[in-house]
């Protein structure tokens, strides 16, 4: 069974100033998710669903159905902050939906077979795709053993300013605990993360989270069951994140499900920032250059 691509893309980039998820890096006028749907078509993957926001979604689907109908079967889906278990009210205050765990369960009427999650602003290289496609293609769909394409810390750090990365737990290849770190830059030589006012520093060569995940939609009925709780906790905050480390944190614990993490080699590279992007231009016609990228994807 080929598996199916999940792109989270309903954020609307407070950092960067824009949205960066239609944002033109490529020659061609590439967005970063068309070359992730690129890799993804090489290893395997055959259909793309998009989770999206009510604000560019009327955008989104006249820029990307043209572009890849030929070339993939895809779904376009809306994370609706009123999409929430019935008898559960939430502070009519807040704004914005409810996280990563959330935005893929808006998913779950639409995937009936192995999938993959990742970020529409993050470059995560060829081989991620190849790995999680390997993977996902020997599961059924009732397993509950899911996994993470793991990178190390300092491959993914932004020039521009502080970034949040999930920071891992291993044994023998299986993830034991991940735990979000905000702010994490460069300083005096080290790599930090901010913890009320510290700088605590953090091993370069630590394995992180890039929220490029494998599942099956056995994955979906637990999250749901963790929602409920999470909401039952969590509905009178404004700001309160359900974040699918979070999930997986309480499956590991728990022995409802094991994460085995991918390590891949390559460096990752995206645009939290607006600077960001010439840097990310610049990465881009350099794999054109090696070959690894033709100079229009979708010709």
């Amino acid at each position: 069974m080929s598996p199916t691509l999940l792109i989270l893309a309903a954020g609307l980039g407070s950092r960067y100033g824009g949205v960066k998820q239609m944002d033109k890096v490529g020659p061609s006028g590439e967005s970063i998710i068309d070359y992730s749907i690129y890799d993804a078509i090489r290893a395997g993957f055959k259909k793309v669903v998009f989770v999206l926001n009510n604000r560019i979604i009327e955008d989104f689907k006249a820029i990307y159905e043209p572009r890849l109908k030929k070339h993939i079967e895809t779904e376009y889906i809306l994370q609706e902050i009123s999409d929430i278990p019935e008898g559960i009210a939430y502070n009519p205050e807040r704004k914005k939906p409810w996280g990563t765990a959330h935005a893929v369960l808006s998913a779950r009427n639409h995937i009936h077979e192995p999938f993959a999650v990742i970020n529409a602003d993050d470059f995560y290289g060829r081989q991620a795709y190849e790995l999680i496609s390997g993977f996902l293609s020997k599961l059924d769909n009732r397993e509950t053993s899911y996994a993470m394409v793991g990178y190390r810390l300092s491959n993914t750090l932004s020039d521009h300013g502080s970034v949040s990365r999930g920071i891992c737990q291993l044994r023998e290849h299986y993830l034991t605990d991940v735990v979000e770190r905000t702010k994490i830059l460069r300083k005096d030589g080290q790599i930090v993360f901010d913890d009320e006012g510290t700088k605590v520093p953090l091993a370069p060569d630590s394995v992180v989270s890039m929220n490029f995940w494998g599942f099956t939609p056995e994955f979906f009925k637990q999250t749901e069951t963790e929602f409920k709780q999470f909401l039952i906790e969590n509905a009178e905050k404004t700001d309160a994140e359900f974040y699918i480390p979070y999930v997986m944190n309480k499956l590991i614990k728990s022995g409802e499900a094991v994460c085995k993490v991918l390590t891949s080699n390559d460096k990752w590279f995206g645009v939290t920032y607006k600077e960001d992007k010439p840097v990310t231009i610049e990465k881009i016609n350099l794999l054109i250059q090696q070959g690894i990228y033709p100079v229009n994807l979708w010709r």
